[in-house]
């Protein structure tokens, strides 16, 4: 469910009509219902209420700082998966204890960063990585939490750059050489072995591949806790699916109606805590895309609609092929006739579309249109590509919309940029 409807002919979000944030912002921007995000996170934490999780909002999938604020406000926690999302969690007043830090290739200088700043732990996910975290605390003179990424070898039916938890990937470590870390855990004298954790991949709409790796790793963690390891967490990741067009995803209900009885044995409340790192879930249909028509084109085989967003604004549908609704922001009167036309954006490459033989109500140019569903991995994967300014950001929270962050400058293009005069 999302807060964006038509009332009569136009599309609000909340209780904002689009044309009017347009008409203020200009074309294209990204905007965000902040009561969508929030119905998201809530129902989550109700769903899993008797166990008392740590939910994690994963910050990969939408760093606005107002959007991070609004879920630590309600009580969540942040996975973060550089240095830059620490900075941006530490500016969100975010409570460190609740941060927990992923990544396949975190740096030395994150690590210290991350330490210094108290988190809760690290999601490790090699040998290594442990040497160089035990190393780090050693010389601060700290004992840091860390939790072993295990990779339980499940596929779990998603799109393949989307999945994490087979043995091809490189996330993880084998239960063999997680329990072997765990049961030499004395070699690592400032590090204090606190959980584990899985992420199977994401846009998973199925409960089974969740509990085919979570029963894996339960028999997994009784082994360790059998040979004197205390497992005081288990991260269960995120990865949960969302309506895109024709999905039909478990609701956060049903989700917790199948995980939580594999717990029966365990005491979540004191014995072993469940985290969970949501992103897409959250995210994903609390955020659109608003685009403007710019030109119509045609030829014997194919029709365009040429629009002011390219895959530099949202590169989903370039990358993985992605679906996006489109919407018209305003409803045609009557009957509206429909064509098949390729959504189109500006940049010079063939692969710059939003959508492909779309079936759409007729607009012309000047119209408005919604891109659905991209408040997950939308802003965070655009880039300046053909020197195009990153576009605005917009929030909006009952009848008033605010700017989160602004449209970038030409200046901002080159603000980090000079000539060099000595090689010219």
């Amino acid at each position: 469910m999302h807060r964006f409807e038509y009332r009569g002919r136009e599309l609000t979000c909340e209780d904002v009509p689009l044309s009017a944030i347009a008409k203020k912002v200009g074309t294209p921007f990204y905007l965000y219902s902040i009561g969508t995000f929030l119905d998201h996170y809530l129902k989550l934490k109700e769903a899993f209420k008797a166990a008392n999780p740590l939910i994690c909002f994963s910050v990969k999938a939408n760093s606005n700082l107002t959007v991070l604020k609004a879920l630590v406000k309600h009580g969540a926690g942040l996975d973060i998966v550089s240095g830059g999302e620490l900075f941006r969690a530490k500016k969100v007043g975010v409570d460190p204890q609740k941060v927990v830090f992923a990544s396949v290739g975190k740096s030395e200088a994150e690590i210290e960063a991350a330490i210094r700043a108290r988190i809760l732990m690290f999601n490790v996910e090699s040998v290594q990585e442990l040497d160089v975290i035990n190393a780090v605390a050693c010389r601060l003179k700290k004992t840091q939490k860390v939790a072993i990424r295990l990779n339980p070898d499940v596929q779990p039916h998603t799109h393949h750059y989307i999945t994490t938890g087979s043995r091809e990937n490189k996330f993880g470590l084998s239960l063999e050489t997680a329990y072997k870390l765990f049961m030499e855990s004395y070699r690592y004298p400032f590090l204090r072995f606190a959980g584990v954790h899985i992420h199977i991949g994401s846009q998973i709409t199925d409960a089974r591949p969740f509990v085919k790796a979570i029963k894996r790793v339960l028999k997994f963690v009784d082994s360790v806790r059998f040979g004197g390891n205390p497992v005081e967490y288990f991260n269960i990741g995120g990865g949960l699916g969302i309506i895109y067009s024709k999905e039909k995803p478990q609701t956060a209900k049903e989700f917790a109606a199948a995980i939580l009885p594999l717990f029966k044995d365990h005491d979540l409340k004191h014995g072993l805590r469940i985290i969970l790192e949501p992103g897409r879930f959250i995210s994903g249909n609390s955020g659109i895309l608003v685009t403007r028509v710019l030109y119509e084109k045609s030829s014997d085989s194919k029709s365009f609609l040429i629009v002011d967003a390219g895959m530099n604004d949202l590169i989903r549908p370039a990358f993985y092929g992605a679906h996006h609704e489109i919407l018209p922001v305003w409803k045609v009167r009557g009957k509206s006739r429909r064509h098949s036309v390729d959504v189109v954006g500006p940049i010079c490459e063939s692969g710059d579309f939003l959508a492909k033989d779309r079936t759409l109500p007729v607009v012309g140019v000047g119209d408005l249109l919604a891109v659905m569903s991209c408040g997950a991995y939308g802003f965070v994967m655009s880039s300046n590509y053909n020197s195009r300014l990153r576009i605005p950001e917009v929030v909006v929270k009952g009848k008033r919309f605010f700017t989160a962050r602004r449209r970038e400058s030409f200046r901002d293009l080159i603000r980090n940029e000079k000539i060099v005069s000595e090689v010219i």
